[in-house]
């Protein structure tokens, strides 16, 4: 499977890249600039280069040419950087995993996009597109550190059951990370909205946190 990564130069699409890239999978890191996403991977693979990485850098159109994509644009650029590469996206599934935040003084606050998340937004814009909304609670930081797991259960959701297992199967190759699922897309609204507690946690308490959700003892990924 080739994923792409829209805004893959940033510090959470990079670093999830190259977590995804770790556990086997293709990763194209997809830019406006195609220099600089080829400049990062490069990076990426130099700073590893005991692991043999799959991945590349390329522009949104090679990324978004990728059987399954991520969106990890800033989060009020997600839904427009999704219909300006619809001609190939077009009954893919979108990975969304953008929040919107805003720091006001010392604190954290989450805020209502158009639609209620981020998520359903894009899925509003881009109705072709199967979104999935996940990977909000990872941490940029501990996702680049390749040699550690992740301790953190991943909360995933959408309108479309296949689309949610597909993304489910994917977190389920990082270490440490438990997919769960969520329901459907409506549900972004609180997983996003959630990210400004833990950023505030990590500021208040100088850590990095992950959600971890007790009592759920079934694998998740076999369905109800």
């Amino acid at each position: 499977m080739r994923i792409g990564i829209l805004g893959g130069t940033g510090p959470a699409g990079s670093a999830l890249g190259a977590r995804l890239a770790s556990v086997g999978f293709d990763v194209v890191l997809g830019s406006r600039s195609k220099e600089r996403a080829m400049e990062v991977a490069a990076a990426v693979k130099a700073k590893w280069p005991a692991l043999t990485l799959g991945i590349t850098g390329g522009d949104n159109d090679d990324a978004s040419a990728c059987d399954v994509i991520v969106l990890a644009t800033p989060w009020d650029s997600a839904a427009t950087t999704a219909v300006d590469h619809l001609a190939l996206l077009r009954g893919k599934v979108v990975i969304s995993m953008a929040n919107a935040l805003v720091r006001v003084g010392h604190e954290f606050q989450p805020l209502l996009p158009p639609r209620g998340s981020v998520a359903a937004h894009v899925q509003a814009a881009v109705p072709e597109c199967r979104v999935v909304a996940a990977f909000h609670h990872l941490p940029a930081t501990e996702l680049g550190h390749l040699g550690d797991p992740i301790d953190s259960d991943v909360l995933i959701c959408s309108d479309y059951a296949e689309a949610k297992k597909i993304a489910m199967d994917i977190t389920a190759h990082i270490p440490g990370c438990r997919p769960l699922d969520a329901g459907e897309l409506s549900n972004a609204t609180a997983i996003e909205a959630f990210t400004a507690v833990l950023l505030q946690l990590n500021v208040r308490y100088k850590t990095r946190v992950a959600p971890k959700l007790n009592g759920i003892k079934k694998d998740p990924r076999a369905g109800a």
